[in-house]
């Protein structure tokens, strides 16, 4: 049996290059608050730190969820908090290649 397909939300956030230690400092502070997400549909966030920016992809159960979490008041408070506002793009994920598992995931239902 398959499941739906995931959303995947990439944010973007542009800011000057973080060092990594700075970045993983962040990322550990913050983790907690998307730990506590699973109920409301977060499976995963990877914390992205590059030129561009910061931001993560996010993978969530569906859409709605994801758009529940990044309403205007997140917007507001991700702009305060980091003096730039954050961009989220939205994905559709029917299909996962997973090699630590070692297998190829598709979610066709709907």
């Amino acid at each position: 049996m398959s499941a739906a397909p995931l959303t995947i939300a990439i944010v973007q956030i542009p800011l000057p290059k973080r060092s990594r230690q700075a970045a993983i400092a962040s990322a550990l502070n913050t983790a907690p608050t998307y730990r506590a997400l699973a109920p409301k549909g977060l499976v995963r966030k990877d914390y992205l730190n590059g030129p561009a920016g910061g931001g993560g992809v996010y993978t969530w159960r569906s859409r709605g969820d994801a758009e529940a979490w990044y309403d205007a008041e997140w917007k507001a408070r991700m702009t305060k908090m980091f003096g730039a506002e954050p961009l989220v793009t939205y994905y559709e994920c029917a299909v996962t290649v997973d090699n630590i598992a070692g297998e190829t995931i598709v979610r066709d239902s709907q």
